[in-house]
């Protein structure tokens, strides 16, 4: 961390789990189980993140250029929330809160009133990520959102077994990859077999993996033998996992409402699918939970 993110930074704890949040990008820093971590670290080698918020887009834009209507502006990968600067608006012994309202910089890539709100709560040996919209202007707000956090590959006492996931709904859901940065309507057969799946990182290769419908809402990341990680998933119907090929010690694990723009379609971002279109005065929630197991 920065010197300035050492400043912002807020750690909870309680008997089982420690975490800290720094006030960039309302960004997890750590997960502690028992004094064990099971967060990636952000290495600038492989990925410099850790746990992004993904808004208002996932994936990249078009050409980098995203268009509402006539409005049309540039716009990062996985948009401007997990470089921006959140305030911390509520703090107690068990949870934070951080809120992003708009800026003038905001304000000329995405032209509306918003409030994006993230929590993070520990609930014995749960933590809870619990992000809302707010809509606060007086026109339709279209926006995409998702969860980015990286768990280490291996997990910790586990670097000599194989590691898997596990779906909750033993589902083998199709399976989507990327092309010239679009989202192609074909999918692929699933590499899931009753909802398992042993990871490898040549699955890697061709980017992440990409599962737009079928894998549920809950799933557990574990080593044979070892540690584990469960995950819930609250109105978040995509999922995708992502590591690089070369070997990059961590996996993430993404649930996601929106995705990427679809092959031939346009740079509007109300068409990207999984897009939500929310009218004035609606917050939309999102959250995940995840309990780790040593």
């Amino acid at each position: 961390m920065s010197r300035q993110q050492q400043e912002d930074a807020i750690t909870l704890a309680n008997d089982t789990l420690e975490l800290t949040v720094v006030a960039l990008g309302a960004e997890m820093q750590n997960l502690r189980c028992q004094g064990t971590e099971f967060l990636w670290h952000g290495g600038a080698a492989y990925w410099s993140g850790r746990a992004p918020v993904l808004f208002p887009i996932v994936g990249p834009a078009p050409g980098g250029v995203i268009e509402i209507g006539a409005f049309s502006a540039e716009m990062a990968q996985h948009g401007f929330a997990r470089q921006s600067v959140f305030d911390l608006v509520a703090q107690d012994a068990a949870s934070c809160t951080h809120r992003l309202t708009p800026t003038p910089q905001i304000r000329a890539q995405y032209p509306f009133n918003f409030a994006l709100s993230v929590t993070h709560r520990l609930d014995g040996g749960t933590l809870a990520v619990v992000a809302e919209v707010e809509n606060i202007g007086a026109e339709t707000l279209p926006f995409g959102f998702g969860f980015h956090p990286a768990f280490l590959w291996p997990l910790p006492g586990a670097e000599d077994q194989p590691h898997w996931v596990q779906l909750e709904n033993r589902g083998e859901p199709p399976l989507a990859r990327i092309r010239d940065k679009r989202l192609p309507e074909d999918r692929l057969p699933s590499p899931f077999s009753d909802g398992y799946l042993a990871l490898d990182p040549a699955q890697f290769e061709d980017d992440a993996m990409i599962f737009p419908e079928g894998a549920g809402q809950a799933l557990t990341y574990g080593a044979e033998n070892g540690p584990s990680l469960r995950f819930a998933f609250e109105a978040l119907p995509h999922l995708a996992l992502w590591s690089k090929p070369s070997g990059a010690p961590f996996l993430c694990v993404e649930p996601w409402h929106g995705m990427h723009a679809r092959t031939g379609a346009s740079a509007q971002l109300g068409d990207r699918p999984g897009s939500l279109k929310l009218p004035p005065g609606q917050t939309a929630r999102f959250a995940y939970h995840v309990t780790p197991t040593l």
